[in-house]
């Protein structure tokens, strides 16, 4: 694999401007800084300059896309970068902030109105019900359905912060491992010839089993928080009341979010749908994203404000989620180009780690290559890299010997994104909301040292039972 360094002159070594794509191959890891760099702001600016990056955190992104768009535009032309920039938008980013912000906003229209006191018993059942709804409507739908309810259940707790982290863990990620509902990269799977009840029931164990000790580690772990003197505070910001559900008219419009979702990828029209700078939005993909819009508006028309003020609700973390993300997207295309070049890229040397010297998958590298990468990166694009150099045939993959590299795929894509904010959409946004309900929410690298210390000990268990021993 050759330097990064001694690639240089590729940066400025113009191609046509008409390129309609990226070409993997010949791209420079060095067109990954700024990427990098907008990763190292999220999570250094709040605790090195957390005033300046609270009210400039959107300016610093847009900066930082800036360095990458201007040199790119130099080196490959304005054809390329518009292409590069209506496919992020088109392709990912659209689709992306209009789901979270019809589930958002759907969301926040639900309020459980009474004093749930946030007891070691009740919280684990919260996020159970959470961790079960995640694979019915999305890791996002029920992450923002029930964050708001369990911070108000612990408000009067001194100790909150475990209660979110574990919500992040089960809730926004492993929970939405058991149907292709439940999480984007399972959601391709199914597009690209996964039957929907192969992932039922093959990622239905290690789902169980990684709930279940989850959910037991967290139960002890709070009642120890719950038995400490001085734990609950003298006077809960809740008073006492019976308990209500209000703005229920919302459920159907969460059903309403999930058939869309669901149709858009069921249904193959004959019509393309339009063009977009080289980048085709889909018929199916514009009429999805139109109803989720739709239904969002129809939540705002029909809540009544005091539902949403019950909630706290405002569009601050939706907009940040918004902000980062779009600066995300259109820098990490370059990464996503390289790792798609597989073994002709810069990142072969860690492509090459997948596979043996007979050209066989290594499935526990499958497991915690695909993990590792779906933490830091787009979980979805990720798992479509490895699942296409697993050979890409669903059928294979599914029935075959290949059955373990697919289960593979699909538990590092999942389970892993929770070992960083930003390894999956939700995880950012209820950190948001946390931070408003004045949580203390541990840094960008104090949330890795809770994920890494609770979440690796689990996944060197999983790889020992489902990739060496192979039990299931």
């Amino acid at each position: 694999m050759r330097s990064p360094i001694a690639l240089l002159p590729l940066l400025l070594a113009p191609l046509p401007a008409a390129a309609a794509s990226l070409d993997g191959a010949s791209l420079s890891l060095l067109w990954g800084i700024p990427f990098v760099l907008i990763l190292l702001s999220i999570a250094t600016g709040p605790l090195l300059f957390a005033i300046t990056w609270h009210h400039h955190f959107g300016k610093i992104t847009a900066l930082l896309t800036f360095l990458f768009l201007v040199p790119f535009t130099i080196a490959f032309g304005f054809g390329a970068t518009a292409h590069t920039v209506a496919h992020a938008l088109v392709a990912e980013y659209i689709p992306f902030i209009i789901l979270l912000f019809a589930l958002y906003t759907i969301s926040g229209g639900i309020l459980v109105w009474g004093n749930l006191h946030g007891s070691p018993r009740l919280n684990t059942t919260i996020l159970a019900i959470g961790t079960v709804l995640a694979s019915i409507m999305g890791t996002t739908g029920a992450a923002m359905l029930l964050i708001r309810p369990l911070l108000k259940a612990n408000d009067n707790r001194k100790h909150r912060v475990h209660v979110v982290v574990f919500f992040i863990f089960l809730v926004a990620n492993i929970g939405g491992g058991l149907t292709p509902l439940g999480d984007p990269p399972l959601f391709l799977g199914f597009l690209k010839g996964v039957d929907f009840g192969w992932t039922v029931q093959h990622m239905l164990v290690p789902v169980v089993l990684s709930s279940t000790i989850l959910l037991t580690l967290f139960y002890f772990l709070d009642r120890h928080y719950f038995a400490q003197e001085g734990e609950l505070l003298p006077q809960d910001p809740s008073p006492d009341s019976p308990l209500q559900l209000f703005g229920k008219w919302n459920f159907l419009l969460l059903a309403g979010v999930v058939s869309a979702v669901l149709m858009s990828g069921l249904w193959k029209p004959q019509h393309p749908g339009i063009d977009i700078l080289g980048t085709p939005y889909l018929l199916p993909n514009l009429l999805r994203d139109a109803a989720l819009l739709v239904l969002a508006g129809v939540s705002l028309a029909v809540t009544p404000k005091q539902v949403r003020a019950g909630n706290e609700f405002n569009w601050e973390p939706i907009l940040e989620v918004g902000k980062l993300f779009l600066g995300i997207f259109i820098t990490i295309a370059p990464v996503i180009a390289i790792l798609q070049a597989g073994e002709k890229g810069a990142f072969a040397g860690l492509i090459s780690l997948v596979h043996d010297s007979s050209g066989q998958p290594v499935n526990t590298m499958y497991f915690w290559m695909t993990g590792l990468l779906s933490a830091f990166l787009d979980n979805a694009p990720t798992y479509l890299v490895f699942f296409n150099m697993a050979g890409g045939d669903a059928q294979a993959l599914m029935t075959g010997h290949l059955f373990h590299t697919l289960l593979a795929v699909s538990m590092g894509s999942v389970f892993m994104g929770a070992l960083s904010y930003i390894g999956n959409a939700p995880n950012f946004m209820v950190k948001a909301i946390a931070e408003q309900r004045k949580v203390p929410m541990p840094s960008f690298f104090g949330y890795m040292a809770w994920s890494f210390g609770i979440l690796a000990p689990l996944f060197i268990l999983h790889t020992f039972i489902f990739f060496v021993w192979q039990l299931f």
